[in-house]
């Protein structure tokens, strides 16, 4: 069963430090790169696997405006949350590191430096979007406008969410600023960009030649798409005054682009970890495999490689086997709705639950599609399947052999074995093989079910023998002691493999759930010399456990998730949703603050007290009403786009605001004379402005 040692370094994508994090990150990358990791080190091979907080990019100065306090507080706050949260799941790094820390900050002015002396970055000058309230230009993602493609009018600049199709910021109708909600202005800056052009040939060859059989479909079609579809430049550097500084000295006010920066994360993160990282980074024999979500795949498949290509000293990823999205209750997760289960909230409500979380996660995990957690089936999974298999073998196997045994580990008798001792050996081999093909080909929940198949073969191997028919108490069953003797030796062969079978079972455990796989070796009484035995080199083997070890009482590995429980995690989610929508009725869209006037600006405004006297519907006009209102001095012909909440009749008679000074124009054919103020109520209806109490009409308001 030995396997020739090999080297990997193991990435999970960088989440972002501008808030906690919550199941759909732990699926998505994190926990699958933690199983494959923790399986590579069980069969003896040497691992980095490397990971840290995303801490540069508008997404932190956002936070930041948020909270009301600096990027870097904001990034050190999260990067506590997130780094805690991930290690109590057990997700086990070598290093998480930062992208604020120093020896990151060096190594990607290196990586700019060392492209931009051999003369590969395009130099250019040219338009960007840039919002004038906030003085600052504006990534893709904080662009919003109408897709051109499927009208959708709050497609990103980056993507539209509705059709899926990938834009570009100027192919918006109408673009506007998501921090401000402002049109954007086109304003002229210098940037340095990676020819992507340049290299799709050698992409062509290396992606949609190379990896066309081992990369997943979905990883493979996005790349295809994007290649097809004919690269672009790309900048590399951005204007922000958050971020690792462009190393040159005409660059004042620009940043590295995030994009850029983060995954040489992965670099710098390693050169933490040993000074010998050039064996991971340099030597083609490492085998480099990210696992992130797929709204990575461009960045870490096209994107990454062309920079690494570029500088020429640094290995390309063998694989790249992203998962899709992660839903919740059949909706789309959603941090700013508070759609999500948040990890360190599920720790509070559910302790030293971790396995369950990470169980029904892998078991569900969005390998080829996106996938829904639901909380029922977070229930039935537990207790169908944990309790009900794994758990219920390991509680029998434990109980009948404290029973029958004295709660030692029971002696083999060969000579009494059967063809089903054997067929449970070798169905455990079987199993141990379709593990490692599923995990060589990144089918984790094909290699978890492998395992709940070994718990299966254990029960029904103990059902076949049924040790408790051949004993009452100590006292074994039989006419005569010969036969009494057999049955003794009957059950001890039966638990002696039930009991290796457990022990089995730790290591078969471990990549997935490693709290459960420790916690069985504690009732073996073996936690000490646990690394020890949890080699996959081991597995399969019948004297895991020594003949006559003591074993603990049995405890119950997982319990049972109550109705109460469940009903508790849906009401909480439904308060979510009620609280966001009330949001949304009780906190209307509020237009910002528009420019500075004077206050002789002001003073020039007319606004006086009047009465609507007539009204009608305008012709061919679903929105406008023709108004007459008397201001006091005069009856003035008003046009209103107020016809979809108010008919003509209700509105006659309604004292009103009328701005007068302002120039007449025409609409639909008729001259409006002045303008009715309004304000929306919480629900959008607009409400006329008027006093309190009623007053004489053309009565000024200063």
């Amino acid at each position: 069963m030995s396997v020739e040692k090999q080297r990997y370094l193991i990435t999970a994508a960088l989440p972002y430090a501008n808030g906690p994090i919550h199941i759909g990150h732990l699926a998505g990358c994190h926990l699958p790169a933690d199983i494959y990791a923790r399986f590579r080190r069980m069969q003896g091979h040497e691992v980095a696997f490397i990971c840290g907080t995303d801490e540069h990019g508008v997404p932190i100065t956002i936070a930041a405006r948020k909270e009301h306090t600096t990027p870097q507080a904001v990034a050190d706050k999260y990067h506590e949350i997130i780094d805690k949260a991930l290690y109590q799941f057990g997700i086990s790094f070598d290093n998480f590191s930062r992208t604020t820390s120093e020896v990151h900050k060096q190594t990607a002015s290196e990586f700019f430096t060392n492209l931009y002396d051999k003369g590969l970055f395009i130099e250019k000058e040219e338009e960007q979007f840039y919002d004038a309230e906030q003085n600052m230009f504006l990534a893709d993602r904080y662009i919003m406008g109408t897709c051109p493609k499927c009208g959708n009018e709050r497609a990103y600049g980056d993507q539209c969410e509705k059709c899926g199709s990938t834009l570009n910021p100027r192919d918006l109708i109408n673009p506007r600023s998501t921090i401000s909600d402002k049109p954007l202005v086109l304003k002229k800056t210098k940037h340095w960009y990676i020819p992507l052009n340049e290299y799709e040939p050698w992409l062509k060859e290396w992606i949609l030649e190379g990896h066309k059989k081992d990369w997943k479909t979905n990883v493979y079609g996005q790349c295809k798409s994007w290649i097809d579809a004919g690269l672009q430049p790309r900048a590399v550097t951005r204007d922000l005054n958050w971020g690792v500084p462009v190393p040159l000295p005409d660059a004042e006010g620009k940043v590295l682009y995030v994009w850029f920066d983060a995954p040489i994360g992965y670099i710098s993160a390693t050169k933490e970890l040993t000074p010998d990282w050039k064996k991971f980074w340099c030597d083609e024999k490492t085998h480099l495999v990210h696992f992130l979500g797929k709204d990575n795949i461009v960045f870490h498949c096209i994107i990454f490689p062309t920079m690494l290509k570029m500088h020429g000293d640094f290995i390309l990823p063998e694989n790249v086997p992203a998962n899709e999205f992660l839903n919740l209750e059949g909706d789309k997760i959603s941090t700013s709705r508070n759609w999500a289960v948040w990890l360190h909230e599920y720790l509070l409500e559910f302790p030293e639950q971790q396995d369950v979380l990470r169980y029904v996660l892998a078991a569900n995990a969005p390998e080829t599609k996106d996938n829904d957690f639901t909380w029922k089936d977070f229930q039935d999974r537990t207790n169908s399947e944990l309790v009900a298999i794994l758990g219920n073998f390991f509680n029998r196997t434990i109980v009948l052999t404290q029973k029958f045994c004295g709660s030692k580990v029971p002696k083999r008798h060969p000579e009494l074995e059967t063809e089903k001792e054997k067929n449970l050996w070798l169905e455990l081999d079987q199993i141990r093989v379709k593990i490692e093909e599923a995990m060589s080909q990144y089918r984790l929940r094909e290699a978890l079910s492998e395992v709940m198949n070994a718990a299966r073969l254990g029960n029904k191997y103990l059902t076949e023998l049924e040790p408790w028919k051949k004993a009452k108490g100590d006292v074994y069953v039989g006419e005569t002691d010969f036969e009494q003797l057999q049955n003794k030796y009957l059950v001890e062969n039966c638990l002696h493999n039930c009991v290796q079978l457990s022990a089995n079972l730790a290591i078969l455990m471990y990549p997935f759930m490693p709290f459960t796989a420790k916690k069985i070796l504690l009732h073996f009484n073996i936690d000490k010399r646990a690394n020890e035995l949890l080699k996959w080199e081991h597995l399969g083997r019948t004297d895991l456990l020594k003949i006559g070890y003591t074993i603990h009482n049995p405890v119950l590995l997982f319990r049972k998730i109550e109705d109460e429980e469940i009903a508790k995690q849906l009401e909480k989610l439904q308060v979510s949703k009620a609280a966001m929508q009330a949001a949304q009725v009780a906190t209307p869209s509020i237009a910002p603050i528009k420019a500075e006037i004077s206050f002789d600006q002001f003073s020039q405004l007319d606004r006086r007290i009047g009465t609507i006297t007539a009204a009608q519907k305008v012709a061919k006009a679903d929105k406008l009403l023709q108004l007459t209102v008397d201001i006091g001095l005069e009856q003035r012909t008003i046009v209103s786009g107020i016809a979809l909440h108010y008919t003509a009749e209700e509105v006659i008679g309604k004292q009103v605001t009328v701005l007068c000074n302002l120039a007449p124009r025409k609409m639909k054919g008729i001259e409006s004379q002045g303008m009715i103020l309004m304000a929306d109520d919480a629900n959008g209806k607009p409400q006329f402005i008027s006093a309190n109490k009623l007053v004489s009409n053309g009565q000024a308001i200063s």
